[in-house]
């Protein structure tokens, strides 16, 4: 794997839209200039790519424009981190724009850049871990840097500060805070705070040995099912097939899997087939461990538990639940590619070197 450098001052960071083109939306301005005093006061310089603002309508039809996009800013030498606008549900109609166009691979393989984002992001970061670049499973530009709280959330914060060139990240332990989604995202509710929880429960060790490690792999639990099914695009198996987007078994053999759920909150009929579909693919048979993301509005909290016990039916394989990455707030970072060990002894997740 390769592992892009840390940011620097004066660095410049593109901010790219590859799936939803929300972010070009009016109702997103308010975003956008916060995000971006953000940014500057880091020291960094943000720049929107050519078709990142053209709108939810535009880039829905037109992946080629996202696929182009995120290809410039690789071939781009002046940029040095490149930040996913926001999630969506189509992340995969870029792939034959992108896996079939060398001069995009060569510039992934020679010129590695820092590259965040969650969500339907997990088909980027599936892409990019088979082309051999570790990215990260962390903070999006609408969510995180354009928080519309007086600050961002100072969990969530500290994980995009790891990010900035002398700045270690080497541990994750539990938010001591959770926060409820919000309501109301629009610029009257620019200053107002989330709805704030005291975490009680921290992270939770359901079933297995306390203490266990191996690579981080993993994802969005609904778009990883969408990979492996025709649920939601019926042309989505069959490209993501063409192109090997998800690991063969051999691949999680000794990783530890990350899965976490979206805002769509799915009911836990559907979490079973979620976890089934992998299942089915053997990952649970080859894996060192899971982490669990805590769903969002803690919705389905203890179902969701049940059914990770019962589908997997491996009492041995450790299991730890309620992490705090992905759609619930606030995030920490999980970076592909670089060994964890999990110490529920300590209740923390230790990065390891490269």
């Amino acid at each position: 794997m390769q592992y892009a450098r840390k940011l620097r001052k004066g660095d410049k960071v593109a901010i790219v839209s590859l799936s939803s083109g929300m972010l070009g939306e009016e109702f997103c301005s308010h975003s956008i200039e916060i995000g971006v005093k953000r940014l500057r006061e880091y020291g960094l310089e943000p720049v929107f790519m050519p078709n990142a603002l053209k709108g939810i309508e535009y880039l829905q039809a037109h992946p080629q424009a996202r696929a182009k996009d995120l290809k410039e800013a690789f071939l781009d030498d002046k940029v040095a981190g490149i930040i996913c606008a926001i999630g969506g549900d189509d992340t995969y109609r870029l792939l034959p724009y992108l896996m079939e166009d060398t001069e995009f691979i060569e510039a992934v393989e020679k010129h590695p850049k820092l590259f965040t984002g969650f969500s339907d992001t997990t088909i980027n970061h599936l892409m990019f871990y088979k082309l051999g670049l570790s990215t990260y499973y962390g903070p999006n530009f609408i969510c995180d840097l354009g928080e519309i709280a007086k600050e961002m959330l100072p969990y969530s914060k500290n994980a995009f500060e790891s990010y900035l060139d002398g700045n270690e990240y080497n541990e994750i332990v539990s938010s001591e805070i959770w926060y409820e989604e919000r309501e109301d995202f629009s610029r009257a509710a620019i200053g107002t705070d989330r709805i704030a929880h005291k975490e009680e429960r921290g992270f939770e060790l359901l079933q297995g040995s306390g203490v266990f490690q191996g690579e981080l792999l993993g994802g969005c639990l609904e778009s990883l099912y969408d990979i492996l099914t025709t649920t939601r695009y019926k042309d989505e198996k069959d490209i993501c097939e063409k192109y090997g987007l998800f690991p063969s078994k051999d691949e999680w053999a000794g990783k530890v899997l990350f899965i976490e759920t979206c805002e769509e909150k799915p009911v836990p009929e559907l979490f079973e087939k979620e976890i089934r579909a992998l299942k089915e693919k053997g990952v649970f048979d080859v894996v060192n461990g899971v982490l669990v993301g805590k769903p969002q509005d803690e919705a389905y909290y203890e179902e969701y538990k049940d059914i990770l016990i019962k589908v997997i039916n491996n009492e041995k394989l450790p299991i730890v639940y309620n992490v705090n990455f992905g759609h619930a707030t606030p995030r920490c970072i999980l970076q592909y590619g670089v060994m964890a060990k999990v110490d529920m002894e300590q209740k923390k997740i230790y990065l390891g070197s490269k």
